[in-house]
């Protein structure tokens, strides 16, 4: 019985939160960042359906929250509404806060009149800004000033920059554990078969935002690009946009110090397929080789990336190194037979 007690005490007690909640007209993306000083975060506070909207419920949260508005939500209510209504719904609203961007871009919070100071929300189209238990009401200021001024880059970009312009203000006045990141998108997800276009959580950690930007900064090139080269395939309507925001990833890649060749070897692949870029995608493609000389398939993709710019004799050149390496990799053998059949028309 003792037991019992304290664990309805503990799940009952306050819980230290700043997120932002937006959507990406542009994209038709909807995304949630968040941190705390609870164990896991991302476990409590985010809701998101690609095409509705997206809820953020903190505080001494109402889990309940979440579905009861993105139902609502997915019924054509707007923000405001939804938000009335689910906090008459609430037996205890004074002591939840919570965040909601509807399909439209509307945004609505409410920060009940029991949760801890500092505790506030701002909100402005597209965009929900809320926290409790926070050093001051700078983190929410700042949040919201950094993710405005961010426009024209990937939703998940802005949202993360926020959420650690809130951090650098001093965010949970507790201190640091638990931050999430997830942005949705129809058809989003790893080849189109889920929405799920960002999934990134960190759980106890002593440094959480921290880990939470190590992990997307593979994630963007790794899963993210690909997703927006696939939809601009997929969806002719947004095709530039979707283009613009895959090759700004590239660029971005480029311009970095990072040292896993998977990921230029990743973004190398993903552009030269498409002939797309190609100065940008065999530099990528050669980033990815003196990282890792020795790996076949990175060799495959420097093929491929000289393909795409029209250089066939060093494509066959390097799907032979390829095959040097795996003489009996049939893929490779189909490549060097597209380059050698592209050579030899070349020569015509």
């Amino acid at each position: 019985m003792k037991f019992l007690i304290l664990f309805i005490i503990s799940i009952r007690s306050p819980s230290s939160t700043f997120s932002i909640v937006a959507m990406d007209p542009e994209t038709e993306e909807w995304g949630i960042a968040v941190a705390s000083r609870v164990f896991d975060v991302g476990y409590i506070v985010p809701w998101l359906k690609a095409g509705v909207g997206a809820v953020a419920t903190q505080a001494l949260a109402n889990p309940y929250f979440g579905p009861w508005a993105l139902k609502l939500l997915e019924k054509g209510k707007k923000a405001d509404e939804v938000l009335e209504i689910i906090l008459k719904r609430d037996t205890s609203p004074e002591d939840r806060q919570v965040g909601i961007v509807d399909k439209y871009g509307n945004s609505a919070s409410f920060t009940g009149g029991s949760t801890i100071s500092w505790a506030g929300h701002k909100n402005k189209m597209y965009v929900a800004v809320q926290g409790n238990i926070l050093v001051s009401e700078k983190v929410i200021d700042t949040m919201l000033k950094v993710f405005q001024n961010t426009e024209g880059l990937p939703l998940a970009e802005r949202l993360l920059m926020a959420l650690e312009a809130g951090e650098a203000q001093g965010g949970d006045k507790r201190g640091k554990q638990s931050a999430a990141l997830y942005v949705v998108r129809k058809k989003g997800g790893y080849q189109g078969v889920d929405d799920r276009l960002v999934d990134l959580k960190v759980v106890d950690n002593p440094e959480p935002v921290k880990e939470l930007r190590r992990e997307y900064e593979m994630w963007q090139y790794v899963f993210l690009a690909p997703a927006y080269l696939r939809l601009s395939k997929e969806e002719k309507e947004k095709e530039k946009i979707f283009l613009e925001r895959a090759y700004s990833l590239l660029k971005k890649a480029l311009e970095s110090d990072i040292k896993y060749p998977e990921v230029y070897n990743s973004l190398a692949w993903e552009f030269a397929l498409r002939k797309m870029y190609p100065e940008e995608t065999l530099e990528a493609a050669k980033r990815a080789h003196e990282l890792d000389p020795e790996d076949p398939n990175i060799m495959d993709t420097l093929a491929e990336a000289y393909y795409a710019k029209g250089d066939y004799k060093k494509a066959v050149y390097w799907e032979k190194k390829a095959l040097e390496k795996e003489p009996n990799n049939e893929f490779f053998k189909k490549q060097l037979k597209k380059f050698q059949e592209a050579l030899k028309r070349s020569k015509k």
